[in-house]
């Protein structure tokens, strides 16, 4: 990004400060300074510091310290109450079912099909491998294998709270 006067933030025009600080907040991969997230988005330190305090108010993201400077990551235990009660209420409980049961088939063969129990060592068997192809698709696998390790638990969340969720979310309408 330019710097804040030198006209290459045009972009930003229809879009305000805060939209601009609580999107770029929203999606931090790694923890981050409130300099770091002022310089992404175009507004002074200040400015960033107020939107992401606010941030951590409304329990979206966390402030830490790290070596010695304040920090901000997505609070992640939040975003998954958020995650399981978006799937409790965009799914009914046979769907979730199917989908978990899905999921762990999908595993199950893969173990057989690699003589592997987990996607790090499906990965460690690519070094044996010259066939671009076959590399690919133990790469991708892997992949899924890794996605759905982080899907069950909070697919198995939804389904474990599924009815108090439904009763509670029925009481706020």
């Amino acid at each position: 990004m330019g710097s804040k006067n030198d006209g290459t933030n045009r972009g930003h025009e229809s879009i305000t400060r805060g939209e601009r600080i609580r999107a770029a907040a929203r999606t931090l991969r790694t923890p981050r300074t409130a300099s770091w997230i002022a310089d992404e988005t175009d507004v002074s330190v200040q400015t960033a510091q107020k939107y992401l305090d606010q941030l951590v108010a409304d329990n979206v993201l966390r402030k830490m310290d790290q070596g010695g400077q304040s920090v901000y990551c997505v609070d992640q235990l939040v975003a998954t109450y958020r995650e399981v009660a978006t799937l409790q209420r965009e799914h009914d409980r046979e769907e979730l079912t199917d989908s978990l049961a899905s999921m762990r088939r999908d595993i199950a063969s893969w173990k057989r099909t690699y003589t592997v129990e987990t996607p790090d060592e499906l990965r460690a068997s690519i070094g044996d491998l010259d066939d671009p192809e076959t590399i690919a698709e133990r790469r991708d696998v892997a992949s899924r294998w890794e996605h759905f390790n982080d899907r069950i638990p909070v697919i198995q969340a939804a389904l474990n709270h599924y009815e108090w969720a439904v009763e509670r979310d029925h009481l706020s309408t």
